[in-house]
């Protein structure tokens, strides 16, 4: 009977982990540049004494959707999105090149440019810091042009280029935040062939009629699997009596 609890008990909590995925991933379908976390259940062994003939399921990160979402037109000037495949970089909390696609930029008031969660935006020489300026823009190729205060709306300076990276999909792993790194823990080299839509943000790739449908059957999961526990302590129960009456 001990057998049959620790099975249910095991795919009752695995069940809640994958429903923690699936439940972050529907927390953030309205974050931009968002890409869903991906997870799947796997057939592993139990481990103990007698034969293996039993099993149980785990439930595994396998990495993350790295698909694009959709873009979609804001017309402010510092909205960035990444044409195709390729990535922004910023620096991390830890201070190391870390890379993102989501493109809401800002200058902060010390100037410098920083994504909407604070990660500052790099050029190939470091953090891009914006000079005072009356008007400003983002080029294609990530280049940022300003109309330094004071000047004339035909006096146009670049300050700076945001650097654009496309290292290959299965080299990147996801950190805190959202954002990602190379597994390597190095650099990607600057990409000229990445492009950026100017006035635009890609929404995150989360499916929302596939996340709530996920969620639905994860829950009829763990019912199913706290049911079989039920019937456990029921069998448990009745096995327990069948031995007092035969006493």
């Amino acid at each position: 009977m001990d057998r049959l609890v620790y099975v249910a008990m095991s795919g009752a909590k695995q069940t809640l982990r994958a429903q923690t995925t699936n439940s972050y991933n529907l927390a953030n379908i309205s974050t931009v540049g968002f890409h869903a976390d991906l997870s799947a259940f796997q057939s592993q062994q139990v481990q103990g004494a007698g034969l293996p003939s039993r099993a149980y399921a785990t439930d595994s990160s396998v990495g993350s959707d790295l698909s694009a979402g959709t873009i979609q037109q804001t017309g402010r000037n510092l909205d960035v999105a990444v044409q195709g495949s390729g990535w922004i970089a910023v620096q991390s909390p830890q201070g190391s090149e870390a890379y993102t696609r989501a493109g809401d930029l800002r200058v902060d008031p010390n100037g410098q440019m920083t994504t909407a969660q604070g990660y500052p935006v790099l050029s190939d020489s470091g953090p891009i810091a914006v000079p005072p300026y009356a008007s400003i823009s983002v080029g294609n190729d990530g280049s940022i042009s300003i109309v330094p205060l004071g000047q004339t709306p035909q006096t146009v300076a670049v300050c700076g280029r945001i650097k654009l990276v496309n290292p290959p999909s299965e080299s990147l792993v996801r950190t805190d935040g959202g954002l990602f790194r190379l597994h390597s823990g190095g650099d990607a080299a600057a990409d000229a062939t990445v492009q950026l839509v100017p006035g635009a943000l890609e929404s995150s790739n989360v499916n929302m009629a596939a996340a709530m449908t996920n969620m639905i059957e994860l829950a009829r999961s763990y019912d199913m699997q706290l049911k079989s526990m039920k019937a456990a302590e029921d069998n448990d129960t009745s096995s327990t009596k069948l031995l007092q009456t035969s006493g």
